[in-house]
């Protein structure tokens, strides 16, 4: 018994004499702890902050781009649109090559290049959208369209693609829903286009005045028998597919990113950078581009209305809104595409001086842009 209780003091001494030492070893242990864990939580904030930075860089350059692409082309007759739209198409192309070599020729994806058919086939739709509400609207409601749908398909996951999350989902929603508001006030917004080649209005894309007179009269004849209303309706319900097309344009490279994250997909191991699918989403735009031009031919019995003046500037703009694209590719990379929509196609409702509307897209611009800091 007394034996028993020598050893269990022995222990008990031995434990105590241990105890400084074990504790400074745990103090010291923590301390390393603590400084791995802010050495990370640092690393981690200056990588978001960059990642921030160059999002949003990329989405101003975009938005500049995108609202200035045209003025090449703003002294120089365009015709109908369908040759110019080639050729800015064919430049499109030639940017995306050199884009592709710049990345070392990345894995060409046949699926991208649905996008690009399905921007290409949005852009057809513009010259009708000009002859009959003008441009300034017509870009007004695509642009919004445009937002809501690569918002939508984006933050709820559509298509097959993943839901993306904002640290902000209120101000998202905020930034959303006012860029709606916005999208309904400008149906609202009554235009006139004039028929004269002084038009304002389409300037930009096509004039009226033609090299053959009789052929551009034809050219028009469907406009011209079309009252008002219908002019109306036509002209904003094709500006509202023509924004659906654009804002779904994007969807097949989410899509393909999204699969390559997972397991047992064709698209497993597939590159998570958005750059590196621009040369299959471009070949998508050109190549759809040709064969709309080539039935545009044919429709015309292979007379098609061609404008040599428009080349230059027709491929100087199409080389502009390329490398806003390439920018608007990176701002999805960084920021993801359920933040940089609403502020890059907000961006280019901008610079028309609408007062009301320019204050609301404004604020669903910034509202958005918030929600993930």
């Amino acid at each position: 018994m007394a034996m028993d209780l020598f050893g269990k003091t022995k222990k008990m001494l031995f434990r105590i004499c241990q105890d400084p030492q074990q504790n400074s070893s745990t103090k010291r242990g923590t301390f390393r702890t603590k400084m791995y864990i802010g050495k990370a939580y640092s690393a981690f904030n200056n990588s978001n902050g960059t990642d921030l930075a160059i999002g949003f860089t990329s989405s101003t350059v975009a938005v500049l781009l995108f609202g200035t692409n045209f003025v090449p082309v703003k002294k120089f007759d365009t015709g109908d649109g369908m040759f110019f739209q080639w050729i800015l198409c064919a430049s499109i192309w030639i940017v995306s090559l050199v884009v592709n070599l710049i990345q070392n020729c990345p894995r060409f994806w046949p699926l991208a290049m649905v996008g690009g058919f399905v921007w290409a086939t949005g852009n057809v739709t513009v010259v009708p959208i000009v002859k009959t509400i003008g441009l300034a609207l017509g870009l007004l409601i695509w642009a919004s369209f445009n937002l809501l749908t690569g918002w939508a398909s984006s933050r709820f996951g559509w298509f097959g693609i993943d839901p993306e999350e904002v640290s902000r989902p209120i101000l998202n929603y905020i930034g959303a829903g006012l860029s709606l508001l916005s999208a309904v006030i400008f149906l609202f917004i009554k235009t006139e286009v004039q028929s004269s080649s002084a038009s304002l209005e389409s300037t930009p894309l096509l004039r009226e005045r033609s090299i053959n007179v009789s052929e551009d009269t034809s050219d028009d004849s469907w406009v011209k028998r079309l009252s008002p209303a219908k002019k109306r309706l036509i002209g904003c319900s094709l500006a509202v597919v023509a924004g659906i097309l654009y804002g779904s344009s994007f969807i097949p490279v989410l899509y393909i990113k999204d699969h390559g994250r997972r397991n047992e997909t064709m698209y497993t191991g597939a590159s998570q950078f958005d750059l590196d699918y621009v040369f299959a989403h471009f070949s998508g735009i050109f190549l759809t581009s040709t064969i709309y031009f080539l039935i545009y031919c044919a429709v015309r019995k292979n007379k098609p209305i061609v404008y040599p003046q428009a080349i230059l500037p027709g491929f100087v703009s199409g080389v502009l809104w390329a490398i806003a694209n390439c920018c608007w590719f990176i701002a999805n990379h960084y920021l993801s595409a359920v933040v940089s929509f609403p502020i890059i196609t907000a961006g280019l409702k901008n610079y028309v001086l609408l007062s009301v509307a320019f204050c609301i897209i404004l604020a669903g611009s910034l509202s958005t842009a918030f929600s993930k800091v």
